[in-house]
């Protein structure tokens, strides 16, 4: 079973902010073996919603949901990520229309903006993402930013 939950920082238990957080680095830190300060400075912002996906009470999939001008001029998701544990049930889909989903809710008619991995460029794209940017490398990675209207 799937269960959702979408809440701004402050009402965030101190356990599932550790959960987020370890997950986070364990990711983009350590398994991507990416050095980079993790924590910007964005997760404590009134408007960041912090979406979570739980099964069986574990932390499965995670996602940033960030108001206009946090990061970019529109609503931007951000640090998408399904757990390892998680990876084989094909979550991401499942996350990025719950994540697009909130954000529409939250956010009314705003394009969305993303900063993909760019080897996740088709995946996003099937979700309704398209490019906006050329490839650039960002910690190392290539990425694209990408839009949905």
């Amino acid at each position: 079973m799937l269960e959702w939950t979408c809440k701004p920082f402050c009402q965030l238990s101190v356990d599932e902010l550790y959960q987020i957080l370890k997950l986070r680095v364990d990711v983009f830190v350590v398994e991507q073996n990416c050095p980079y300060s993790e924590l910007d400075g964005h997760d404590t912002h009134p408007e960041l919603r912090h979406l979570m996906l739980y099964q069986q009470g574990k932390l499965s999939a995670y996602a940033r949901l960030l108001a206009p001008n946090t990061t970019y001029p529109t609503v931007s998701i951000g640090r998408v990520i399904v757990a390892p544990h998680a990876r084989a049930k094909k979550l991401g889909r499942a996350l990025m229309l719950e994540a697009i989903a909130q954000c529409k809710k939250i956010w009314p008619e705003q394009p969305i903006t993303i900063e993909a991995q760019a080897h996740l460029q088709a995946f996003y794209e099937s979700v309704g993402f398209y490019a906006i940017s050329d490839i650039f490398l960002e910690d190392g990675i290539e990425h694209r930013n990408m839009r949905l209207d």
